[in-house]
């Protein structure tokens, strides 16, 4: 075939006609947009080879056995673009347009931090609209989020070419998403990896999509909110922060402003819900090293968290009065000022919500006098009763070896109580409080409540973006008539409850429960009426306590001793306290010491450590836990380490008070 002639051939995308050339591919291309003719190719074949031709030979090839590929015929050419003005998600690439590696990298990194910006920008909106946090953090966010872009260097000239040397050093890990054959025109490295690929897998490496959720909670601290990263994660998972359902929003967001611009791009080969869906949860600790981290990137000198404000909720949330304790608590932090306050990169670091918690532990104790006296077991027993205090107690001098006093000195204990342990008289009510509160202090999401609203959480979180499998509202609306019956026909005949996280569960009426009212039954020992959940044997305490010592039991008719309930409590107590790996002591009875208790911990032969307290100060440190959304050991860790703090301070005060005192002048703090 001979050369041909410009004027034969007419363009399908720009509509050019002429103006072709020959690549040694044997294609030709369009010098005006570029595009390859698909249904024409040099085959290096001369004209009087043909028949048709009229060749002086023999015809050599016959027209009719040349391959013929038909074109598609293509979208009307625009000026302003190429392709279809209305891109899929993210659109294909259209026949007969070529994109350039540039062209691959801009479009993907473009998108994905616009989409991250996006999702921050929805989740300020919400902190604002629904959390009524201050407008502020909009402003801080935004900034804070413009300076850590800049910082990872994601923009670069270089980066694109530096993400593939590293993913050609790494020839293992493949990059493969989908048919080879349907994405067979991207760009490939050296092991035919997609390059867009490996670009998105490193943007989502070096900006997670989690630091949006990381950048609202910092944009929070600065602000001085009483924000915690346990609000921000329970938000995320319940749907109220734009977070995990999201991305069909960001996508339509992205078209919009592609429209607006009148340059839609069809270059992204990845769909939204790939770039901007999560997989998995973030850890709250987690999240506090990943705010921290990105405060450090950018430059950012942290102030402690908002003791105050934190505080007050806290106590808020244990039904303790604020007024009272309050006031010392924040005289401790002033005086002590724990590092732990700070945000660290650390993920091992104790966290600062836990380090405000222990710091209110510390002051509850030193205002009740919560030091190991047996105040929840007085109130186990019967007012004239002392007498447990000898039987059901082996306190010695050995426990309380175990368990190093602060510095303290020997004091009178009326004097104690009337200048340091004001609210001493009041222990038992608290304890008792904080017992019956622990179960209703479970931090439960909501849309466990009920299953209309779960189901709701479903379609616009857990299946977001995704089509209902039948287009036919009878059969939901069959299906949800069924279910109300059914649901109605349950709840009359009483064989079921509606517990408090939304579970069914079989009513202690009926004969097949097995509760600790039956298994007690079993042992042939008088009990008293329990009415205990089936997951925890905690409310058996609580139940004790609101039922006395001298109620009938519902199964024997019999009153039960008060010796046999404190030993039933305390049993149960025991229990409770091993499951945590806690070690129960018994009241203190040789008293030598009337200051501050600190407890230690003590090396099982696993290779672990068992932590050894009363029930009083369990009972104060499960309840703190709870609420703090960490585990008791770890808030136990984290008091300890206060208390060595403290002691500290005060050991270097009385250096100081020693060495400033003048010869001969004796000692005050004797």
């Amino acid at each position: 075939m001979t050369d041909t002639n410009g004027d034969e051939l007419r363009c399908g995308v720009c509509d050019e006609l002429g103006c072709y050339f020959s690549d040694e591919d044997g294609h030709f291309y369009c010098n005006n947009c570029n595009a390859r003719v698909d249904d024409v190719v040099a085959t290096g074949v001369a004209d009087e080879d043909f028949v048709d031709k009229g060749g002086g030979g023999g015809a050599t090839y016959d027209p009719h056995y040349t391959r013929y590929t038909p074109s598609v015929k293509p979208e009307p050419y625009d000026p302003d673009h190429m392709g279809p003005k209305e891109p899929a998600d993210f659109g294909d690439v259209p026949i007969g347009v070529v994109f350039t590696e540039e062209d691959y990298y801009n479009s993907i990194r473009g998108r994905y931090i616009l989409g991250l910006q996006l999702l921050l920008q929805y989740q300020c909106e919400k902190l604002v609209d629904v959390f009524k946090v201050s407008p502020i953090i909009c402003g801080i966010a935004g900034e804070v989020w413009l300076r850590f872009v800049a910082s990872k260097r994601v923009f670069a000239d270089a980066w694109p070419d530096d993400v593939i040397k590293d993913s050609e050093s790494q020839g293992d890990k493949k990059c493969k998403v989908g048919n080879y054959a349907k994405h067979i025109n991207e760009p490939r490295n050296l092991y035919r990896e997609r390059m867009a690929i490996i670009w998105f897998r490193s943007l989502q490496k070096t900006i997670p999509l989690s630091s949006s959720l990381a950048v609202s909670y910092l944009a929070c601290h600065i602000a001085r909110e009483a924000v915690l990263p346990s609000d921000i994660m329970k938000w995320a998972i319940e749907g109220k922060l734009p977070y995990f359902g999201a991305f069909p929003k960001i996508r339509e967001s992205i078209k919009q402003i592609e429209r607006s611009h009148q340059r839609p791009s069809v270059i992204c080969p990845l769909e939204a819900n790939f770039m901007f869906r999560p997989l998995q949860s973030v850890s709250l600790q987690k999240l506090e090293s990943m705010a921290a981290s990105i405060a450090h990137s950018v430059g950012l000198n942290l102030p402690p968290v908002n003791f105050y404000v934190i505080a007050s909720r806290y106590l808020k949330q244990l039904s303790l009065p604020v007024d009272k304790i309050l006031p010392y608590a924040c005289r401790i932090q002033e005086w002590a000022m724990p590092p732990e306050l700070w945000l660290s990169v650390n993920e091992s670091r104790v966290p600062a919500r836990v380090c405000v918690m222990s710091i209110l532990i510390v002051s509850i104790r030193i205002l009740y006098n919560i030091n190991g006296f047996g105040k929840w077991e007085m109130t186990l027993s019967t007012p004239h009763d002392d007498s447990f205090m000898d039987e059901n107690t082996s306190g010695s001098d050995d426990d309380e070896a175990a368990m190093p006093t602060s510095r303290t000195k020997n004091v009178d204990p009326e004097e104690t109580s009337s200048s340091v342990h004001i609210l001493e008289s009041d222990c038992a009510g608290l304890l008792q409080n904080l017992e019956k509160k622990y179960d209703d202090l479970d931090n439960t999401y909501g849309y466990s409540k009920d299953l209309p609203t779960y189901l709701q959480y479903c379609k616009d979180v857990v299946f977001a973006g995704l089509e209902p499998l039948y287009k036919d509202p009878d059969l939901i609306e069959e299906l949800w008539e069924f279910y109300l019956k059914n649901r109605e026909s349950v709840e009359a005949s009483g064989e079921f409850e509606l517990g408090l996280h939304g579970n069914w569960s079989r009513n202690t009426n009926t004969p097949f429960c097995t509760t600790k009212e039956n298994l007690n039954n079993r042992s042939d020992e008088p009990t008293i009426s329990l009415s205990l959940s089936a997951n925890s044997s905690r409310s058996s305490d609580n139940t004790l306590r609101d039922s006395g010592p001298h109620q009938n039991s519902s199964s024997t008719g019999k009153l039960e001793s008060p010796h046999n309930s404190l030993d039933r409590a305390i049993r149960y107590m025991k229990i409770d306290m091993e499951e945590h790996r806690f070690c129960y002591i018994p009241p203190r009875v040789k008293v030598k010491r009337h200051g501050y208790l600190r407890y230690t911990r003590r090396a099982a032969g696993d290779g672990a450590y068992t932590y050894i307290a009363h029930a009083d100060y369990y009972i104060l440190l499960r309840a703190c836990s709870k609420v703090a959304q960490v585990d008791s050991r770890v808030m136990h860790c984290s008091v300890l380490s206060l208390e060595r703090r403290l002691g500290w301070i005060e050991k270097r005060i009385d250096e100081c008070v020693q060495c400033c005192k003048k010869p001969g002048e004796a000692s005050t703090l004797n």
